[in-house]
């Protein structure tokens, strides 16, 4: 599955979004320093398991779950699925985690801090692939609902038109 189930989505769902076929990993800082973009816009996609039930969480690059915000809003502790789970329920491999294209119907939370941007750059399905979209899109796209999960990242949100955090 992975890059090509996320290209299945998109072909039917969002024609005019581009997957770009990255040199290096996907990873946080690779992607805001290659793209010219903050890390805070980099939409990381995080496989967890919250009560029992697998879901996924979109948030900032910078940011962290915040685990009284989460047991709040999403009902119980979360953790992180083993890479061999997350892989078998969503169908991307680990660092190639997105809300698109997935193996399983799960549900996705997006971190209201994503907001801040008129763009974000989640993965594509592998750890060599990405798109650039607007926040808002991306969960009507996935038919995800906005929740603050995370801690504050004031840094990720502050103006640094030279690149620094």
């Amino acid at each position: 599955m992975s890059a090509e189930s996320v290209r299945a989505f998109l072909a039917s769902a969002a024609p005019d979004l581009e997957i770009v076929e990255l040199p290096a990993s996907s990873q946080t800082h690779t992607l805001s320093a290659a793209w010219g973009i903050r890390a805070a816009q980099i939409a990381k996609t995080l496989a967890l398991s919250v009560g029992g039930r697998a879901v996924l969480a979109v948030v900032c690059g910078d940011s962290r779950l915040d685990n009284q915000k989460v047991k709040a809003v999403l009902g119980g502790k979360a953790t992180m699925l083993a890479p061999e789970e997350a892989a078998t329920i969503t169908g991307h491999v680990l660092g190639g985690v997105c809300p698109f294209g997935l193996a399983t119907p799960m549900p996705i939370y997006c971190d209201v801090q994503l907001r801040a941007f008129d763009e974000v750059v989640p993965g594509a399905g592998s750890t060599h692939t990405a798109l650039r979209i607007a926040p808002d899109r991306m969960a009507a796209l996935t038919g995800a609902q906005w929740v603050d999960i995370c801690v504050v990242a004031t840094q990720g949100l502050a103006d640094s038109s030279d690149g620094r955090q």
